[in-house]
C-alpha cells in the first residue's frame, strides 16, 4: 500500500477487492447503458445485490463517455455506488476521457458530502486502455481535484487494483510525495 497527502486528502493505492472497501463510495467502470454484466461492474452487483441494477435502470440513458451517476450500494460496505463510463480504446482522448470521468465522480462525490471514495483502473479491462494510461489519468485526476478543490469534503481517495499486476502498474505511475 502506498499513500499521498494532497492538501487534507489521503490519496492511497492499495490491492484489494473494491466491493469490501470501506468507503461512503465505490466507483463503477460502467457501459453507457449500466447493465452490469462483467468485471467491476459485475462483481459489484453479485456483492452488492439487485438493487443496484434495479436503480440503474431507472437513470437517464444512455449516458456519454465520462459522465457520472449514483445508486445505492446495495449489500456492499460502501453507501453509494457511483456509476461512470469510461472509453474505449481507439475512440480518441482515452487519457483526457478517463481524467474527466474522476473528476466528475469527485465532484458527485462532493456534492453528495461524501468522505470517502474507491476507485478501479477505470477502462484498462474491456474497454482495453492500456492500464498505465489509466493509471495516469486516475492519479493525475486525484491531484488536481485536490489542488483545484482544496475545499473538498473528501478525506480520502483510494484507489482499489485488484491484481498485483495492475497494482505494479499503478505504483510506477504513483509519485513518492507531493
Amino acid at each position: 500500500m502506498r499513500r499521498i497527502v494532497s492538501h487534507k486528502t489521503d490519496i492511497i493505492l492499495k490491492k484489494g477487492d473494491i466491493t469490501a472497501e470501506p468507503v461512503d463510495a465505490v466507483v463503477n467502470a460502467a457501459n453507457e447503458y449500466l447493465q452490469h454484466g462483467g468485471g467491476v461492474a459485475l462483481a459489484i452487483v453479485r456483492k452488492g445485490g439487485r438493487a443496484i441494477q434495479q436503480e440503474s435502470n431507472r437513470q437517464k440513458l444512455p449516458l456519454k463517455v465520462s459522465d457520472a451517476v449514483f445508486t445505492t450500494a446495495g449489500n456492499l460496505p460502501a453507501k453509494y455506488v457511483i456509476h461512470t463510463v469510461g472509453p474505449r480504446q481507439g475512440e480518441g482522448n482515452e487519457y483526457k476521457k478517463i481524467y474527466d470521468a474522476v473528476t466528475n465522480c469527485l465532484l458527485l462525490a462532493d456534492k453528495l458530502n461524501l468522505k470517502s471514495i474507491a476507485f478501479p483502473a477505470i477502462s484498462s479491462g474491456v474497454f482495453g486502455v492500456p492500464k498505465d494510461i489509466s493509471a495516469k489519468a486516475i492519479i493525475s485526476a486525484a491531484v488536481d481535484y485536490t489542488d483545484a478543490y482544496q475545499t473538498t469534503g473528501i478525506r480520502q481517495i483510494t484507489l482499489v487494483l485488484f491484481s498485483d499486476r495492475d497494482y505494479n502498474v499503478f505504483l510506477k505511475c504513483f509519485p513518492e510525495n507531493l
